[in-house]
């Protein structure tokens, strides 16, 4: 509460503006005590002070609060610090990731020439290096996790209507890792080569919406291979496999568990055709074949039959094979599922260009991995406000809006209307050129 004391130099007669739990309250006074009727002038002064929240605070709004609250309780992310809450730290993050910082002395600078615009959206102290470099090393990247998690499941649910890729009845998935190159100086802990440091972000999406619905982060010469038995998808689900993850006794397993795949094979994979399917040249099909294979150890970690399809892709001239064990689409629609893993490329191209996860604020593999979960974390929550707001307009684009608006005090939707407004301003067509 804010109380706005009278003094000798101050008209009783003039209106007195004071903030109260969230509320502008108007009092005139005179020297009897008798109340004065509120000026026009004062009434039009509060309405104007008050002008709506900010941009960033309507996308913080898609994040479920009560629910982080409730996550941050029961990790007692809480229990160390007092001035840097983990709202305030998770806040803090999203804003480094919406801006691209580079650096934690550009974060906290940033941060604290916006102090009186961050108090609305939870931050209630000064940042300082310190502090925000504390909460990376020590409060547990779990609980961003678990909120990415949270929103894994809203965005999903907004998505669940849509309509399957390539007219498919079932869920068709993607699984890929990405590459985050580290400095080994100041990473010893993320080893992947000789001389350079990295992590690595294995990620299956889900390609009605570009969902990551599965992220694992580990250091960089981790076998991509060992993540494939730990996906939990649906039964008669697909994913789609690059040909690193050639593997006869996970792709059995994956089998076993009645989800299907499409992987691209190797050109020295050794087996035999046991049935010739015809197939139409004219649609770059070359073959589609119900193989077995033949070499020992690989027989006995896949002892049933699959099916081998070739294509040939004109654009870039080279010969592809691929194989599934999904035996009740058509030769030509196995290639197109293949050629749908090209989203999960873009979705990596689109994280690493348009959020800061290139640029760390702590050297612990707990730092790293809070940065990687909060970025993926604000990523969703953009595709949910986006999807929301049913926006005619890119995801980079909109987040870019978001980016230079961040605290002006208007609804997003008419911020993208703005943007997309092509009218000219009369009062600015009115004015003289001055050359």
């Amino acid at each position: 509460i804010t109380t706005v004391r009278r003094n000798s130099l101050l008209n009783p007669a003039k209106p007195c503006l004071a903030w109260v739990c969230g509320r502008f309250l108007i009092r005139t006074t005179s020297n009897a005590g008798e109340s004065l009727a509120i000026t026009v002038a004062a009434l039009q002064v509060a309405i104007v002070m008050y002008k709506g929240r900010s941009v960033f605070a309507q996308i913080l709004e898609f994040v479920p609060y009560k629910h982080f609250e409730y996550l941050a309780d029961k990790s007692k992310a809480n229990r160390w610090s007092k001035t840097l809450p983990a709202w305030s730290h998770f806040v803090c993050l999203a804003y480094a990731q919406i801006t691209r910082r580079e650096g934690l002395r550009d974060l906290v600078a940033c941060l604290n020439s916006h102090r009186s615009r961050l108090y609305h959206v939870g931050i209630r102290h000064r940042i300082s290096r310190s502090t925000l470099a504390d909460a990376s090393e020590r409060r547990d990247w779990q609980l961003f996790e678990a909120l990415g998690q949270r929103l894994i499941e809203q965005a999903l649910e907004l998505y669940k209507l849509d309509a399957y890729p390539l007219g498919l009845q079932e869920p068709l998935y993607a699984m890929d890792s990405t590459v985050i190159d580290l400095c080994l100086k100041l990473f010893p802990w993320a080893e992947f080569k000789q001389n350079k440091a990295a992590v690595k972000a294995h990620t299956v999406i889900d390609l009605r919406g570009c969902i990551p619905v599965f992220l694992s982060i580990t250091e960089g010469r981790v076998n991509d291979l060992n993540l494939l038995g730990e996906i939990s998808l649906p039964e008669h689900a697909t994913v789609v496999l690059d040909r690193g993850y050639i593997d006869f006794a996970r792709l059995h397993g994956l089998s076993a568990r009645k989800i299907n795949f499409v992987v691209r094979c190797r050109s020295n994979l050794r087996h035999r055709v046991i049935t010739e399917f015809g197939v139409d040249e004219a649609t770059g099909l070359r073959a589609d074949q119900r193989i077995t294979l033949t070499q020992p150890m690989s027989l006995k970690k896949y002892p049933d039959q699959l099916r081998r399809v070739e294509f040939y892709d004109d654009i870039h001239r080279t010969d592809l094979a691929f194989l599934t064990n999904r035996w009740d689409l058509s030769a030509l629609t196995v290639a197109h599922i293949y050629k749908q893993r090209w989203q999960i490329e873009l979705f990596f191209k689109w994280l690493k260009q348009n959020l800061s996860i290139k640029h760390f604020f702590g050297n612990s593999m707990n730092a790293v991995k809070s940065q990687i979960w909060i970025a993926v974390c604000v990523y969703l929550t953009t595709l949910i406000a986006h999807k929301s707001l049913k926006l005619d307009i890119s995801l980079r684009l909109f987040l870019h809006l978001v980016e230079v608006n961040m605290f002006e005090k208007m609804s997003i939707i008419d911020m993208v209307k703005i943007a997309q407004s092509n009218e000219q301003d009369p009062a600015l067509d009115s004015q003289m050129e001055l050359l």
